[in-house]
């Protein structure tokens, strides 16, 4: 007989999952009290970072059944909830959502809905990255530098270039600057480079 497990998640310290336990009762859903896992975490925190959520996992088997109220307790997006479901699927994990209509998202039709959600994370993946690239060349038009900054100031990097020119050592150059072999060795490159 399969273990059914409630995943409930409020998102501030004033909120209760009371209703959330409640309305999986009124679905039908027997849950034992150490069977339902309460967490108060931001919903912007990925379920796999959540310490509830790990507990959860550890719990467990194949066979077993979770329910949850919304989509939105098993993650913080689409994609992040897309992930958490395969991930419990592969566990042999059946997951149930209320809200649509408790539909177990590992059956055929949750397949389906699992297919629309997949549509939905690649669409907000492909729109952060159109977002990115557009603030990024937004920045660069506006002459912004980008990129992590330089370790070196431009009269070090003079310094680093006549102490190369004399022959020192990169490792010796790297300590007296109080920075790294590999930026000594950027500067060499940059400099020196034909």
């Amino acid at each position: 007989m399969s273990r059914v497990f409630a995943y409930c998640r409020v998102s501030t310290a004033e909120q209760t999952t009371d209703n959330q336990l409640q309305e999986i009762a009124s679905h039908g859903f027997s849950v034992q009290p150490a069977r339902a896992i309460a967490e108060t975490v931001s919903g912007s925190v990925p379920a796999s970072e959540r310490p509830g959520f790990g507990k959860l996992l550890d719990k467990l088997e194949s066979g077993d059944v979770l329910v949850v109220t919304k989509l939105d307790r098993l993650g913080r997006n689409a994609m992040d909830v897309r992930a958490t479901v395969e991930a419990l699927t592969g566990l042999g994990v059946r997951v149930h959502c209320l809200a649509l209509g408790g539909v177990d998202l590992t059956s055929p039709a949750g397949k389906m809905t699992m297919g629309v959600i997949a549509a939905v994370a690649e669409f907000e993946r492909d729109l952060l990255v159109e977002r990115t690239q557009a603030g990024l060349a937004r920045a660069k038009a506006q002459g912004k530098a980008l990129g992590r900054p330089s370790a070196l100031s431009a009269s070090q990097v003079a310094e680093v270039g006549e102490r190369l020119i004399k022959g020192e050592p990169i490792a010796s150059i790297a300590r007296v600057m109080r920075t790294s072999r590999q930026t000594i060795m950027r500067v060499r490159d940059s400099t020196f480079a034909s």
